[in-house]
């Protein structure tokens, strides 16, 4: 079994992350990379998918996301752990779990038995009228009916079981077509065997994030999948390198390329400014046990129940998890504003950590179209 550093395993995980090495091409790369994007409503700052790239590629358009999914017809909506963005190329593995979207979680069964009956009408109505979304149907001969939230479970299902897909945005609301209407020719529909679909997951999830345990490897893309995972296997073929990280006692595997590619020093230090909903953030257990970084999301939390703020993003310098930042943009007044930061360990950073922090929080303050708040420079400093 394969010895690894903590130190290296932080390098292979970030540089499979995006977060350090050489930068993405593109956001289908990107995508590509991790696997998926998750997609969240929450607009504090920008929206946690366009966030998740704009930390990978500098002077990134959230415009891009809707030519990628609309125009170009390179990515789709469905879940992963949440719903999320998915690489077009990857339909036919996901189209596997359509058919058993039940297992998901018990949410999606009571769903069904509730709302299953609605499901022929709604897509009826698509088929004959085209394209809509869930705001179309709140005003229909059935008004007594079909209200607003009956609708969107219809289309949820239908969605979820993948008879429609997301054809468009609008205003950030779905808006669904027959699948057989906007996907695409040149998509492999041929329904993969258990091995294969247990090798994508394996090799999506490795590649996204450098080092993993089997659960975590299992966790990535598909949180109930339970078949073979090939694991031995490749590990057989000299693909899959099983490794040991010390001072963790669980088993790892990582890839025999991305292993052969790891830097042996660390990188020059970059800072990220990461978002909860981060593909290196989502998963708490593992952030707090290869990074000693304890994080949670506390906006669902009372205010008086939180440890730091409402919408806090995690400070990521080098390879360290350093302190936590949370900002608000305040779109009216066109002002980023800086409400909290609190330093790892109350260690006081230096200069060169400060400035980064500063030129980042510029950046940032471009991404969501606003202005650094007068006086955010004290800040920083007391």
């Amino acid at each position: 079994m394969l010895q690894l550093t903590i130190s290296q395993a932080r390098r292979l995980a970030l540089r499979s992350q995006l977060l350090s090495g050489l930068r993405p091409r593109n956001a289908l790369t990107v995508i590509k990379q991790l696997g998926y994007v998750q997609i969240d409503t929450i607009h504090v700052i920008e929206r946690a998918h366009h966030h998740t790239l704009w930390s990978r590629l500098p002077g990134y358009n959230p415009l891009t996301l809707n030519r990628l999914l609309d125009d170009q017809r390179k990515i789709f909506e469905y879940w992963a752990h949440a719903a999320a963005y998915l690489p077009l190329a990857d339909y036919r593995f996901h189209a596997t779990k359509m058919g058993r979207f039940t297992e998901q979680s018990s949410w999606f069964k009571r769903t069904l038995e509730q709302y299953g009956h609605l499901m022929k009408e709604v897509k009826e109505r698509i088929t004959e009228e085209g394209p809509l979304g869930s705001r179309d149907f709140t005003d229909t001969e059935k008004r007594e009916t079909w209200s607003f939230k009956p609708a969107r479970m219809a289309l949820e299902l239908l969605w979820q079981r993948g008879e429609i897909m997301v054809a468009r945005r609008e205003s950030f609301r779905r808006v669904y077509d027959l699948t057989e209407r906007v996907l695409p020719d040149w998509v492999d529909t041929t329904p993969p065997g258990e091995d294969e679909v247990g090798c994508f997951i394996l090799r999506r999830a490795l590649t996204a994030h450098g080092v993993l345990t089997e659960r975590e490897i299992r966790g990535h893309l598909w949180s109930r999948w339970r078949g073979p995972l090939s694991l031995e296997e490749l590990v057989a073929a000299g693909e899959v390198v099983k490794v040991a990280i010390n001072g963790i006692g669980e088993a790892h595997y990582a890839q025999t390329e991305q292993l052969e590619k790891l830097p042996k020093r660390n990188p020059p230090k970059r800072l990220h400014l990461l978002n909860p909903f981060d593909n290196l953030i989502i998963n708490r257990k593992r952030l707090s046990k290869l990074f000693d970084f304890n994080y949670a999301l506390e906006c669902y939390k009372p205010k008086a129940k939180r440890q730091f703020g409402h919408f806090v993003l995690p400070i990521l310098w080098g390879s360290d998890f350093v302190g936590r930042l949370e900002v608000r943009a305040e779109r009216k007044a066109g002002e980023l504003r800086l409400l909290g930061l609190w330093w790892e360990d109350a260690k006081e950073p230096d200069t060169r950590l400060h400035q980064a922090l500063e030129e980042k929080l510029a950046e940032l303050a471009e991404f969501n179209r606003c202005q650094l708040e007068a006086g955010h420079t004290s800040r920083l400093q007391n």
